[in-house]
């Protein structure tokens, strides 16, 4: 069945994070610090992992400074941030610092769970040949890191599911027109200009920097597009 994958992605993710939040109850502020900053890490070395799969840097550069001039316009960050304390309102009430962390939480994930090449992929896969095994692996995946995650960042790491479900869905959807398009060069660039960002969420995560991190997202449909056209 069609979105099989991408269903029990999402699934993961909030068991995963449930899980996660139910692990965090007990634990002395100081551990939790500490296991933030490990995590923190950890998503650097994935970015980085990610990144140098890049077969032209310069793609990658052109695709981010042309991401972050759309993001930036558009106002992604901010429209994910938005949507994130939406949903916090609704699960905290007027507690505002929880609100801003379940968003927190929310924008993290959401961007971690989307950037890499297995989502676009494996929704391909799950379209044109009903194939769930790529998804099913990165379910895996994903559910490991959302436990890790939201025991530190909380209940919003769930809320990633919604954006997963979405962005691959609309994929596997799509893939009869998609997926003939997409070259293994165009998922290398794709995957590279993704890691960057997966990068930029550890670097905020251990307070490194503050990047927009949502606002580079079009550099990811940049990096396919000028592939294709250079490549």
């Amino acid at each position: 069945m069609p979105g099989l994958g991408t269903l029990a992605n999402s699934v993961a993710i909030i068991v995963g994070a449930l899980l996660g939040v139910l692990c965090k109850r007990g634990l002395p502020e100081k551990w939790q610090e500490t296991m933030m900053n490990s995590i923190a890490l950890c998503i650097v070395v994935i970015g980085v992992q990610m990144a140098i799969k890049t077969h032209n840097i310069i793609i990658i550069i052109f695709s981010l400074v042309l991401g972050a001039i759309v993001g930036e316009i558009i106002d992604i960050e901010g429209a994910m941030n938005r949507l994130g304390r939406f949903l916090g309102d609704k699960l905290c009430g007027n507690d505002a610092s929880a609100s801003a962390s379940i968003a927190a939480g929310f924008v993290n994930a959401s961007i971690l769970f989307c950037s890499g090449a297995m989502a676009i992929l494996g929704s391909i896969q799950d379209g044109l040949v009903a194939d769930h095994t790529t998804l099913f692996a990165k379910a895996t995946l994903d559910g490991l890191i959302s436990l890790i995650l939201s025991a530190n960042l909380g209940i919003g790491v769930a809320l990633s599911a919604l954006s997963v479900g979405i962005y691959q869905g609309s994929i596997t959807l799509l893939a009869g027109f998609v997926g003939p398009l997409v070259t293994e060069a165009m998922l290398a660039e794709i995957t590279a200009s993704g890691g960057i960002m997966v990068m930029a969420i550890g670097c905020n995560m251990l307070k490194i920097t503050q990047i927009r991190i949502g606002n580079l997202l079009p550099g990811m449909l940049f990096a396919a597009v000028i592939t294709a056209i250079i490549m």
